[in-house]
């Protein structure tokens, strides 16, 4: 004879347990239902997301709602920028921004200084004003050193350069590639802080022989340059060029894609969500 099977000891079957709680077999289902399709969309936006972020992989929730809209109406998710930074949050996926302090400016040289004449002035076209500053990159052997060249209007970075010295050879040659893949440069005002490589004969030669007005930093130069910090930190927030680099090759191959990256692909707010090169482009 084949006794019938006991169930285990302090298990309940669902009626009990619904029973209990006053609750109907139906909306049991029902709520598992709707948590087994919540579950199914947080994955499939996760998964959009990450696909994303293989480009920019540090790129804040507001531009990801953007730069998602369409991919997310493809897959027929309506989404909030309140929903996607929840499900980020849970999914531990916000970026986190970090604060550098290096010194790269040698401000106590011989040569001239030049006034802050950008002030006031009202930016509305492309080469009309460009930023320039050096910021550090590490290498296990040491710092190599990326001088950058920044259109203040489209915030495309129009030339840089990357070396292992705080020499000047690094910096003409930023401002050599910038000269060159420029269209029209008339009334054009090149603005720096007050480093020795800025105010040198050299550099300031090559400004003077293309008819570029200089402009420096008068007090402090961080505010004072602004926009060429901020394009420092995105590309080592968002970029991963704050990490520390094998040698200075590795570290020229990942500055190239970052700033590919940087002026093609990723969106400004203050651009009204349009990517550096689309700016330059239509306006320049």
């Amino acid at each position: 004879m084949i006794k019938a099977k006991k169930k285990s000891k302090g298990s309940a079957s669902l009626s009990t347990i619904t029973a209990c709680f006053e609750l109907k077999r139906d909306a049991y289902y029902k709520h598992k239902d709707r948590a087994e399709k919540r579950l199914r969309r947080e994955q499939q936006i996760i998964q959009i997301v990450r696909k994303r972020r293989r480009s920019l992989p540090r790129e804040g929730v507001r531009k990801l709602e953007r730069s998602l809209k369409d991919e997310f109406a493809r897959a027929n998710l309506k989404i909030g920028r309140d929903t996607l930074f929840n499900i980020l949050r849970k999914h531990n996926m916000l970026t986190l921004r970090k604060k550098y302090s290096s010194r790269t400016t040698n401000s106590l040289h011989r040569f001239h200084k030049y006034k802050n004449i950008i002030k006031d002035i009202e930016v509305n076209r492309p080469n009309q004003v460009w930023v320039s500053d050096i910021t550090y990159i590490r290498t296990v052997k040491g710092f190599c050193y990326l001088a950058l060249i920044t259109d203040m209007h489209s915030r495309k970075i129009v030339g840089y350069d990357l070396s292992d010295s705080l020499e000047l050879k690094g910096c003409v040659r930023a401002l050599n590639k910038a000269l060159y893949q420029a269209k029209d440069i008339e009334r054009l005002i090149h603005h720096s802080d007050r480093g020795i490589q800025y105010c040198s004969n050299v550099y300031t030669q090559i400004l003077k022989r293309n008819k570029i007005d200089i402009s420096m930093t008068e007090e402090n130069h961080c505010y004072e340059n602004a926009m060429a910090e901020r394009v420092n930190g995105i590309l080592k927030d968002e970029f991963y060029l704050d990490q520390t680099f094998t040698d200075v090759a590795h570290a020229k191959r990942a500055t190239k894609n970052a700033i590919n990256l940087y002026n093609e692909i990723r969106l400004h707010l203050s651009l009204d969500y349009n990517t550096p090169n689309m700016v330059y482009k239509l306006t320049a």
